[in-house]
């Protein structure tokens, strides 16, 4: 499963390096999100009313900053 983060594009969230990631946890079995480690997120504006496209991102997380996105 993935969370819905909250950027209008991939280039939006790699401009966040090195700052809190904001996102909504989308999984019924507990939470998604880690502090540290690699997390799969998705911007979906068809389910959050958001604008812009699509997208799906792996953002690397250390010590709860975003340390990288591809």
């Amino acid at each position: 499963m993935t969370m819905l983060v909250h950027y209008d594009t991939k280039k939006d969230l790699k401009a966040s390096i090195g700052k809190r990631l904001r996102y909504t946890e989308t999984s019924m079995f507990g939470e998604e999100y880690r502090a540290d480690g690699i997390l799969t997120v998705a911007h979906r504006p068809i389910l959050q009313g958001g604008k812009g496209r699509e997208f799906f991102a792996r953002v690397h997380m250390a010590g709860g900053l975003i340390a990288k996105v591809e």
